[in-house]
C-alpha cells in the first residue's frame, strides 16, 4: 500500500476518513515545519542584512566623496590660511563664490608701479570670481632687486583682510601645479582696459585654460569709466590691504618717531639719481665729464628708447627733474621754514655733496634714512632697492609736507595716498613755471620779492587740495592717473581747485615713463 493510501481508513459506515498520525509522525512533521520557517526567517534576515550593508556602503561612499570635495577645497586654501588667533583684529567673513579658475600675475616695474598693478589685479580677480595667486614681483628690472611679495608686504594680512572679497592663495593647489608644469597660458592684458575687456576676453580664457598667467600688471585697468565699486576696491587694496612686511614697517615707524621727536618734517622726493638723469637726458648743472658718463649710460640700456635728447629744450618745457639747486630756491621762495627737517626720500644724489651744497645751506637740517639710523639697522635692506623705497614711501606718507621734484610713480602714488588720508599737504611743483622763474631770477631780471611772489602765486592751488581728476577720452597716458587722485574714494568736495590747463601741463610733463 502506498503512502497516500495509508493515510485513510474505512469507517463502519463505509466512509473514508483521514487516519490520525501517530505521535511520532506528528512530531516529525512539526519539526520539519519549524525548520522550514526558521530557514525562511534566516534567509530573510540575511537579505535585510545584505541590503543594510549595501545602503551603508553607498552612504559611506557619498560621505567619502563629500569629505574629498571638502578636502580639495581646503587644500586650495590651507597654504594661505592663517589661524584667526594669530591676528589682533577680527577677520571679515569669507566670501563664498563659484571659482572660475586661477589668475597668476608677474608684476613689473619699480615698487610703486608694482603696487598699483597689484591693486588692479586683486580687483580683476574679484570681479571675475577667480582665485588670485599671490603676485610675483619683478626681479628683472633696472634695479635688480630679488625681493618677493612677502619680503615687502605683509602677505598674511593681505590674504586675510581681503577674504570677504576674493580668495588669494600663496601658490597653486597641487593639481593645478601639475597642469601648469606641462603648459601655462601666459599673456599681457591690454593696457588701460575697462571691465568689459576682462569679462569678454579674459574670463573665457581662464575658463578654458583654468589657469592664466599675466606677464605684466602696470596700467592694465583704465583710470576712468569703471563702476564705483571697482574703483573703491582698488582703493581698499592700496590703502588698507597692502601693509608693509613687519621688518620694514617697524623700521619705517622708527624713522618717523625719530623725526617727530625733533619737530615737524618735510619729505623731499628729490629724484636726482644717476639713472633718472641719464634716462631723462637732463644735464642742467652737470660738467662735461658727467654729461659724457650719463650719455654712455643712456645708450647702454636698449629699452631706454630715446637716445638723442635736447636737454635745454626739455628743461624749458618742464619735462626735467628739478635739480637740487632749483629745488632749494623754490622751497625758499615758498617760505618753507629753513629750520624744518628735510628728509630726502631718494637714492644717492648724482654729483653727491657738490650738488647738495646749495640745498644744505638753505636747509641745514637735511637728513636721510642713512643719517638717522645706525648702519647695522639698514644693512638687511641695503641691497634691496624696493625695500629701501618702501621705507621712504612710508615716511613720505606720514610727513607734514610732501614735495616731489619729478612726476614719477612714487610721486603719483604717494600724492594719492595723502589725499586718501585727508588731503595732507603735498606741494605739486609746476616744473615749467619753476624753471622760468629760476632763470629770470638768476639772470637778475626779477627781484627776490618778485620771484617769491610769482612762485607762491603759481602754486597757490597746487597743495594737494581737492580736485577733479582730469579725463581725456582715448588718451589715458595724458590724463590724471587714478592712483594720483582716487576721487571716488575721497571725501566729497565742492569745486575743483586745479584748472584743466594746470592738469594738462602736469599730464604732459609726466607722460614719459621712468627707467
Amino acid at each position: 500500500m502506498g503512502f497516500s493510501e495509508a493515510r485513510f481508513e474505512e469507517t463502519e459506515g463505509g466512509e473514508m476518513k483521514e487516519k490520525p498520525y501517530s505521535n511520532k509522525m506528528s512530531l516529525k512533521y512539526i519539526s520539519m515545519a519549524k525548520a522550514e520557517k526558521l530557514k525562511s526567517l534566516i534567509l530573510a534576515r540575511i537579505r535585510v542584512a545584505r541590503l543594510n550593508l549595501w545602503v551603508t556602503r553607498a552612504l559611506s561612499m557619498l560621505l567619502l566623496l563629500g569629505i574629498t570635495m571638502q578636502l580639495k577645497s581646503l587644500g586650495e586654501t590651507v597654504s594661505s590660511r592663517t589661524p584667526t588667533s594669530t591676528f589682533s583684529y577680527r577677520l571679515p567673513p569669507e566670501r563664498v563664490y563659484e571659482n572660475n579658475g586661477y589668475l597668476m600675475v608677474s608684476s613689473n616695474g619699480g615698487l610703486n608701479q608694482m603696487r598699483s598693478g597689484i591693486c588692479d589685479m586683486v580687483t580683476v580677480a574679484r570681479f571675475l570670481n577667480v582665485t588670485l595667486i599671490v603676485p610675483e614681483l619683478d626681479n628683472t628690472s633696472f634695479w635688480n632687486d630679488y625681493s618677493q611679495f612677502a619680503d615687502i608686504f605683509d602677505v598674511e594680512y593681505f590674504i586675510a583682510s581681503l577674504r570677504d572679497e576674493v580668495r588669494i592663495l600663496k601658490e597653486l593647489p597641487p593639481q593645478q601645479k601639475e597642469k601648469v608644469a606641462e603648459s601655462l597660458f601666459s599673456m599681457p592684458p591690454i593696457s588701460w582696459s575697462n571691465m568689459t575687456y576682462y569679462y569678454n576676453v579674459i574670463l573665457p580664457r581662464i575658463q578654458t585654460h583654468e589657469v592664466v598667467h599675466f606677464q605684466k600688471t602696470d596700467a592694465r585697468l583704465a583710470n576712468n569709466g569703471l563702476p564705483v565699486e571697482v574703483q573703491k576696491l582698488r582703493c581698499r587694496v592700496n590703502y588698507e590691504a597692502l601693509r608693509f612686511a613687519p621688518p620694514i614697517q617697524a623700521l619705517a615707524e622708527k624713522i618717523v618717531r625719530i623725526l617727530r621727536d625733533k619737530g615737524p618734517f618735510l619729505v623731499l622726493h628729490l629724484r636726482y639719481e644717476m639713472d633718472m638723469i641719464a634716462f631723462s637726458g637732463c644735464n642742467e648743472g652737470c660738467n662735461e665729464q658727467e654729461i659724457d658718463e650719463l650719455t654712455k649710460m643712456r645708450y647702454a640700456y636698449p629699452w631706454w628708447k630715446e637716445k638723442v635728447i635736447d636737454s635745454v629744450q626739455k628743461r624749458l618745457a618742464g619735462l626735467c627733474p628739478l635739480t637740487p639747486e632749483e629745488t632749494a630756491l623754490t622751497l625758499q621762495a615758498l617760505d618753507i621754514d629753513h629750520n624744518i627737517q628735510v628728509y630726502i626720500a631718494a637714492g644717492d644724489i648724482y654729483g653727491g655733496e657738490r650738488r647738495l651744497a646749495t640745498l644744505r645751506a638753505a636747509y641745514p637740517n637735511l637728513v636721510k634714512k642713512e643719517t638717522l639710523l645706525p648702519s647695522s639697522e639698514l644693512d638687511p635692506f641695503r641691497n634691496h632697492s624696493n625695500q629701501m623705497a618702501a621705507l621712504d614711501y612710508y615716511v613720505a606718507v606720514q610727513s607734514e609736507t610732501f614735495v616731489p621734484t619729478n612726476g614719477g610713480n612714487m610721486a603719483k602714488v604717494v600724492e594719492g595716498h595723502r589725499r586718501y588720508l585727508g588731503f595732507k599737504k603735498t606741494i605739486l611743483l609746476d616744473r615749467k613755471a619753476v624753471v622760468d622763474l629760476v632763470d629770470l631770477y638768476k639772470a637778475g631780471s626779477i627781484s627776490w620779492d618778485k620771484f617769491s611772489s610769482e612762485m607762491k602765486e603759481a602754486h597757490a592751488d597746487r597743495m594737494g587740495n581737492p580736485a577733479k581728476r582730469l579725463v581725456i577720452p582715448g588718451k589715458p597716458k595724458e590724463e590724471d592717473y587714478f592712483y594720483t587722485n582716487p576721487e571716488e574714494c575721497l571725501a566729497s568736495f565742492d569745486e575743483p581747485q586745479l584748472s584743466n590747463d594746470d592738469h594738462q601741463k602736469d599730464a604732459d610733463a609726466d607722460a614719459e615713463a621712468e627707467p
